[in-house]
């Protein structure tokens, strides 16, 4: 596996593999990486002949008051894992570089980042798709994967691609979770003991609203609002409850093939986001 920060080499080597046909699978990360990061990687691998991984912090999407300088670093335990995963380009950007003193470009993409995530973090996705296009123009993949737990980003890049002709397939992983159903993230390493028991509650809401659904539920309604007591009983704090299209992140006034229910909750400090579909297509 080669390191590599600097654009114009990381362009040549794409640019060399691609000389011998060989296509690329790119997956972009903030590091501290876990099984649900891994699963992205193998599928890329599986997928493409090249695969970058990138990990650089993004600070464009952090608000304020968020844990920016907090957040978990890792590189050396990142890369030795990339390694034996057979990345062959692992991308640290420098963020100097990156983001020069006087960077004034910046990537919106509208409706679909509006709710959710978009809603609570006011310039989130601003970051978001600011950071991947440029990561997209740097490493120019064929294919480009992002897990489903990050499910309104997923939309917000997709919806990105498709505007702006990036000419990259955007693939979706599947949510990897704990056995007692919690959501692999990075943010989970910043739990204590309790808060980490605590936290179990979170996706045994979404299962049960998933359970209530099959059982004949079709009330958005009530969905909504059984899985915010649920949660708000167990002592989690609820930033929202939302069934939604998952294509364009539309709040849906009845259940579909496809509606999924989405929600962000606080353990203590911590901020989780978690996502269940509801009815499959």
């Amino acid at each position: 596996m080669k390191s590599i920060s600097d654009p114009i080499a990381l362009r040549r080597l794409i640019r060399e593999a691609r000389l011998q046909g060989k296509s690329v699978g790119f997956v972009a990360t903030m590091g501290a990486l876990h099984e649900g990061h891994v699963s992205l990687v193998r599928r890329a691998r599986r997928s493409c002949a090249i695969t970058v991984v990138s990990i650089f912090v993004n600070p464009l999407q952090f608000a304020a008051g968020e844990d920016l300088d907090r957040y978990p670093r890792r590189e050396a335990e990142d890369a030795k894992l990339l390694e034996g995963e057979g990345v062959d380009l692992l991308y640290l950007p420098d963020p100097k570089e990156f983001y020069p003193p006087d960077f004034s470009t910046s990537v919106e993409v509208s409706r679909v980042s509006e709710g959710g995530e978009g809603a609570v973090r006011p310039g989130h996705f601003r970051g978001v798709a600011t950071v991947i296009a440029k990561l997209f123009l740097q490493v120019q993949p064929d294919a480009a994967f992002f897990g489903r737990k990050d499910l309104q980003q997923v939309a917000v890049v997709r919806r990105m691609a498709r505007d702006l002709d990036f000419p990259i397939r955007i693939e979706t992983g599947d949510i990897v979770r704990e056995p007692d159903g919690l959501a692999l993230s990075s943010r989970n390493a910043y739990l204590s003991a309790d808060e980490r028991q605590l936290a179990a509650a979170f996706p045994a809401a979404l299962f049960e609203a998933h359970d209530k659904v099959a059982a004949g539920e079709r009330s958005v309604p009530e969905l909504e609002r059984a899985t915010r007591l649920d949660l708000e009983a167990a002592g989690l704090g609820v930033d929202y409850v939302e069934v939604v299209n998952p294509e364009t992140m539309a709040h849906q006034t009845r259940i579909e093939h496809g509606s999924t229910l989405t929600a962000a909750v606080r353990v203590g400090k911590t901020r989780l986001i978690d996502n269940v579909t509801l009815l499959e297509e």
